[in-house]
């Protein structure tokens, strides 16, 4: 993909062409942040708008990492940039109301993260039925509805000049040369001077047309939904037992790795499980009920490191 400085140098008299495959909340950013700088952006998805892992997605906005992070620097501006970002698209919407952490193994942390007692913890999440004695806190942290933010993001771009073509699956690519031209859709062909491919789990095969080899693979986890008491959790619990939040409607949302193919690791069981775990927990979740509960592919590179960049030996990927 092309940097975003890269593009604050294009002339507006004569804007480059972009196309951007996917419009899951990473294509609808792109579209809007490179329409920002003066693009003329199309982006193409071959389906609905958010239809993939976004529709999917626990969205928890953090920043924390286990071990060395070999992309400290870019993980660290995630948070500024989210915050920045709502003060430019109308209707983004997030909720910074920090998370806890504790009872886990992963040793998740951030820079920001602080150490506090139970006290404080009830404080922030008065539900708790046995509050730790400890909890690793990270007040900067949030979350956000993904599908929403996505269309916020969306009309953003289009009011900036972008299209937005859904239901239009890409089947190949215009190449000439060691340059890619553009590419072939059902409905014609889409001359760009870039294409960006940021259409997640998928994003892997277009580049083999190309022939690279991306070190992407799909990484399951389970998402869930309950109906809940609205007030029922404040902000982001992390512990062995459940990851849930709340949004603004009261939804109570959960996310659990994905296992195997057993039968007790099944999307009904874990939800129920989940649930089990929830009414254990928290005082007041007792009613909840599940309201939905699937599989979202994660797209995952293997060595942790986002791929960014272009294709090696193509001029314009």
């Amino acid at each position: 993909m092309p940097s975003v400085n890269k593009i604050s140098r294009y002339d507006r008299e004569n804007p480059k062409r972009i196309i951007v495959i996917g419009v899951g909340i990473v294509g609808a950013s792109l579209a809007y942040h490179l329409a920002s700088k003066g693009a003329q952006v199309t982006v193409v998805e071959a389906q609905g708008i958010a239809s993939g892992v976004t529709g999917t997605s626990f969205a928890w906005i953090n920043t924390s990492c286990a071990g060395p992070d070999p992309i400290a620097a870019l993980r660290g501006g995630a948070i500024a940039a989210y915050r920045q970002l709502e003060t430019q698209v109308p209707g983004l919407t997030l909720r910074w109301h920090g998370a806890l952490l504790y009872g886990t193994q992963d040793g998740r942390v951030s820079p920001a993260c602080i150490l506090i007692e139970r006290a404080r913890i009830s404080q922030l999440e008065p539900n708790l039925r046995q509050p730790p004695q400890q909890a690793v806190y990270e007040p900067e942290q949030g979350a956000l509805d993904a599908v929403a933010a996505t269309h916020a993001l969306l009309a953003a771009a289009r009011a900036l000049g972008a299209t937005v073509l859904t239901h239009t699956p890409v089947l190949g690519f215009i190449v000439l040369g060691a340059r890619v031209m553009g590419v072939k859709t059902a409905a014609g062909l889409i001359v760009a001077d870039t294409v960006v491919l940021a259409a997640g789990t998928g994003t892997a095969t277009l580049a083999a047309q190309l022939g690279a080899s991306l070190p992407i693979h799909a990484s399951p986890a389970i998402f869930l939904r309950y109906q809940a008491p609205s007030g029922l959790v404040r902000g982001i619990i992390s512990r062995h037992a459940m990851e849930v939040r709340q949004d603004d409607e009261g939804t109570v949302l959960a996310a659990e790795d994905y296992a195997d193919d057993a039968p007790e690791n099944q999307p009904a069981a874990m939800a129920r499980r989940t649930a089990s775990a929830i009414r254990n927990e928290l005082e007041g979740a007792e009613a909840i009920v599940p309201e939905f509960v699937c599989i979202g592919l994660r797209p995952m590179p293997l060595d942790g490191v986002p791929v960014i960049g272009y294709l090696p030996w193509r001029t314009s990927c």
